[in-house]
């Protein structure tokens, strides 16, 4: 029996991002290629001013590449106008933000519901919906809890279902845990590794944290706007992972 070839849901070609600084120019990325294939899970690590956020931006199509191209499923985003873009995030993909961004006078279940308002979807259909992915993330007893009633680990749960419940074929996750303490990112980072796998979603995480960066399938590492390393992870079991993480950052 042969192995299916992995289907790219992300290309990335020669993708170049400038930014000019009184008589400067910055690039904050120089000439980066690579691809993401469907249902894996894709950490880009790199510290701070290394221009993984700034890829993220381009892939979520929140910027505009100085050149190059980015395809998503099958479409080009840098050929998209602004509505175009913003009907294609409606659609296509979810955010999971450092943050959390929850309505602070909505209920746990309101605010996961609150992205099907903007594709028109009946409101008791919304709230179906969204009550079964509060379930998902483990959120039974806390539906009806507002963001200041929850612990920090509980919002970014609720911030994970909000993500999923549009049903979205990518998710992009800035710093996920940035404002987690280490047991509860740990419980984050394993929530969406099974989001992932359990329901073929394509994840992509910007992160600084190489012990996070080991829950990826792959690791892209991007240092000066540059891809200067990818690593597969899926051969390693959590053990590796976690000393290669250690390891990663007694170096940062």
């Amino acid at each position: 029996m042969t192995e299916k070839t992995p289907t790219p849901v992300i290309t990335v070609k020669d993708l170049y991002k400038v930014y000019r600084i009184g008589e400067n120019r910055v690039r904050a990325l120089n000439g980066v290629s690579f691809a993401i294939n469907k249902g894996e899970f894709c950490a880009i690590v790199g510290t701070s001013g290394s221009g993984k956020s700034t890829l993220l931006n381009m892939l979520a199509g929140l910027e505009k590449p100085t050149k190059g191209e980015i395809i998503i499923a099958g479409e080009h985003m840098e050929k998209k106008s602004e509505n175009q873009l913003v009907k294609f995030r409606r659609e296509h993909i979810g955010f999971i933000f450092q943050s959390f961004n929850l309505m602070g006078t909505m209920n746990a279940v309101e605010n996961v519901a609150l992205p099907l308002t903007f594709q028109g979807v009946p409101k008791h259909e919304r709230t179906k919906r969204a009550k079964k992915m509060v379930h998902m993330v483990g959120l039974d007893k806390y539906w009806k809890h507002k963001p200041n009633q929850m612990s920090g680990g509980q919002q970014q749960r609720v911030g994970v279902a909000r993500a999923l419940v549009v049903d979205p074929e990518i998710i992009f996750a800035d710093e996920p845990t940035g404002n987690l303490d280490s047991n509860t990112s740990r419980e984050i980072m394993n929530l969406m590794q099974s989001v992932v796998h359990k329901h073929g979603k394509t994840l992509i995480m910007v992160t600084h944290d190489n012990y996070l960066a080991g829950f990826a399938d792959r690791i892209i590492r991007i240092v000066d706007g540059k891809i200067v390393d990818m690593i597969d992870n899926t051969q390693k079991d959590e053990k590796d992972k976690k000393e290669e993480g250690d390891k990663s950052n007694e170096k940062g």
